[in-house]
């Protein structure tokens, strides 16, 4: 009785049937993921687009047209030699044509912006660099320093107490130089000057504190060993008292508390009357997060750590493969 059945159970579940039963499947599937999305778009009162990204899917307000592109440069515009990709450029050109501003939004000095910014050839009476990891904002017309965040003497000399107790060096940026505290600069310290077009500036740490110049931000610099055990020694202290971050293997960085790419561009961002939803922030280290999380659509270059890139909406391709035009191209081209 049974091997009957079970003669009768193959016939029956001939090619066809399969078939059938797959797209009666799908059918149900579909039907109840339309209702689950048509659900969420009444209850936001927007429609979404579902774009597919490395196994990830992500949703993004179809209306909501990009209108400022927040823009890395070390790791996301720059190549691995420094340099500007030409695809970069012309993606930017074009959606700087489709009207998409374009802010640069980077841990580096102004001395270090400059020379790239005249070599996209962007040009405006209102645009706009972010620079020294959100702590000053200049208008590019004339590079005159619009809004800022500095440290106090007080936040200095605490910094300064902490670079005695390590190898690390401790540097500070005013609005032209890139100062060195009471030491000549290392090694380390000039390669990294030299980076941003400059040499560093040797500065007592009196003068520092002085008043006579605005001081954005500090920074640690030491080989990768040596930060490590530097930022576990002081990682949890300098954070409480400061915005800390290790934005490279070699340097951690402290501003003045509450400061990041993200809260100069949310402030640039409402001074143009430019909603989140209508930003792309693009970028790879650590002192990106909060620009990727604020902006409508969070994009992490293929580069990035993967905490990074599980913090961001999609997943573009490297810095030196072109993945800041491929991001341009995919979610602003072709809107």
């Amino acid at each position: 009785m049974m091997e009957k059945f079970r003669i009768r159970s193959c016939r029956f579940f001939n090619s066809s049937t399969f078939i059938f039963l797959f797209l009666f499947g799908y059918s149900i599937y579909y039907n109840i993921r339309k209702v689950t999305f048509t659900s969420l778009e009444k209850a936001c009162h927007i429609p979404f687009h579902l774009c597919y990204n490395k196994n990830k899917y992500i949703y993004r307000n179809e209306n909501a047209m990009i209108k400022l592109i927040a823009l890395d440069m070390d790791g996301t515009l720059l190549n691995s030699q420094k340099e500007i990709p030409q695809a970069h450029i012309q993606a930017i050109h074009q959606a700087v044509e489709h009207g998409v501003k374009l802010v640069l939004c980077t841990g580096r000095p102004l001395v270090g912006v400059k020379p790239y910014y005249e070599q996209l050839g962007l040009s405006g009476d209102n645009e706009y660099v972010i620079i020294n990891n959100g702590c000053s904002t200049h208008q590019t017309k004339d590079w005159k320093l619009v809004d800022w965040k500095e440290l106090s003497a007080e936040d200095m000399l605490y910094l300064d107490r902490i670079a005695k107790q390590t190898p690390a060096q401790l540097t500070l940026f005013d609005e032209e130089r890139y100062l060195v505290v009471n030491e000549k600069p290392s090694d380390l310290v000039t390669y990294d000057a030299s980076l941003v077009f400059t040499t560093p500036t040797e500065i007592s740490l009196e003068e520092a504190i002085s008043g006579k110049n605005i001081i954005f931000q500090a920074m640690f610099l030491a080989q990768p060993n040596e930060l490590d055990i530097f930022e576990k020694q002081f990682g949890s202290q300098i954070s409480q008292r400061f915005s800390g971050v290790r934005s490279q293997p070699v340097i951690y960085e402290a501003m003045p508390k509450g400061t990041t790419k993200a809260t100069a561009l949310k402030q640039l961002a409402q001074h143009l009357e430019i909603k989140p939803q209508e930003i792309m922030a693009l970028g790879d280290a650590n002192n990106d997060i909060e620009m990727i999380q604020f902006a409508g659509l969070g994009v992490a270059m293929g580069n990035s750590s993967n905490y990074v890139k599980k913090l961001a909406n999609y997943v573009t391709d490297t810095n030196d493969a072109n993945g800041v035009a491929t991001a341009i191209e995919k979610f602003i081209l072709n809107q």
